[in-house]
């Protein structure tokens, strides 16, 4: 179970922005692939193109929600959330299932786009959260400094080295 306080926009506005270099870089990937395997007709126009300019779509925004949901039900945290401490997690704290996070990145793409506001509605909530936190039942918590370091390794007081090491095992 994992706690902390409600993130602010600030923070989750800066782990969007790292997460949208990243996904950049995916996206440029994904075209490279889509281009060389329809021969550049998803480069042209929708007229011209015809299905594949659908379908060259349909790809870009499920590299996205993949990017998104796959993260998500798997450790809670983007590379963007990882690197601001931040942690998705369900309405009681515990990991976001399959369900909960594609519903979350559906509500969230909806948040995002028109000027924030649906992010910007938590400092108006009264448990600071978003609108897509709250359809979604999830919630975005900072975690502490010290809270992050325990979840990634448990360690002792001989300089930082994990518990683990300095086990003596006795006979």
């Amino acid at each position: 179970m994992t706690s902390g306080v409600s993130a602010g926009f600030g923070r989750r506005f800066a782990a969007l922005l790292y997460d949208a270099l990243l996904l950049f870089a995916l996206l440029m990937i994904f075209t490279a692939a889509s281009i060389a395997f329809t021969k550049g007709h998803v480069a042209l126009s929708r007229e011209s193109a015809g299905g594949w300019f659908y379908a060259y779509r349909a790809g870009e925004l499920g590299v996205i929600a993949g990017y998104y949901i796959l993260n998500w039900v798997r450790s809670g945290q983007t590379l963007g959330m990882r690197a601001w401490h931040l942690r998705a997690v369900s309405d009681l704290g515990k990991p976001l299932s399959g369900g909960s996070a594609a519903l979350r990145f559906l509500c969230g793409f909806l948040a995002w786009p028109p000027a924030a506001l649906g992010v910007l509605w938590l400092y108006l909530d009264r448990d600071r959260l978003a609108v897509h936190d709250r359809f979604s039942k999830t919630r975005v918590v900072h975690l502490t400094r010290s809270r992050y370091r325990d979840e990634r390794t448990e360690t002792d007081d001989r300089g930082g080295q994990p518990a683990d090491d300095h086990r003596i095992q006795a006979e």
